[in-house]
């Protein structure tokens, strides 16, 4: 009886245990990489990879966009660190569903990664937000820099090409 009792406190342990993780996974994970220069020919600023989970909507990009673009990750003027619109530096955004990917054996698994249609929608209005922040209007503060936005397509390979001054790269997840 009670070996059978422990069984059941345990199995809701447990079950308690699996919903926490179901609502605190991830929504979406970005890896930032600091560059010198990029190809998709950017200059200095940030590589954004980009890729959305599950359960991602639009509702998340606006804070996911202000976080990116204000994490003091480039290099200021007197060495410091400084965000990438404080330096009025570029970012290249590029879609990388292989994020997503989880070790199942000897293979990689994506049925975590939402779908390509939902993705596409997701990434365009993400790469929009970053536009509007980083653009003339945005408010990039950097002395006489020129700061831009480009981006990879999502849904096909690319060839990419970086130069960096590190390892410097950051995974964010929100």
């Amino acid at each position: 009886m009670l070996t059978r009792r422990v069984a059941h406190i345990l199995a809701a342990q447990r079950s308690s245990v699996d919903q926490m993780a179901e609502s605190t996974a991830p929504r979406a994970r970005m890896l930032l990489q600091r560059c010198v220069h990029a190809r998709l020919q950017i200059g200095r600023g940030l590589v954004i990879y980009v890729c959305f989970f599950k359960g991602a909507t639009e509702d998340m990009l606006p804070k996911m966009v202000s976080s990116l673009l204000n994490q003091r990750l480039c290099e200021g003027p007197s060495g410091g660190l400084v965000s990438v619109l404080e330096a009025g530096g570029s970012v290249l955004v590029v879609p990388q569903a292989t994020l997503g990917g989880r070790v199942k054996g000897r293979a990689m698994q994506y049925h975590g990664n939402i779908g390509k249609e939902e993705g596409l929608q997701l990434y365009s209005r993400f790469v929009s937000l970053c536009q509007a922040q980083l653009g003339p209007a945005g408010g990039a503060q950097g002395a006489g820099a020129e700061a831009e936005v480009k981006h990879g397509t999502y849904g096909n390979r690319q060839v990419l090409q970086l130069d960096t001054n590190g390892p410097y790269t950051h995974l964010m997840e929100f």
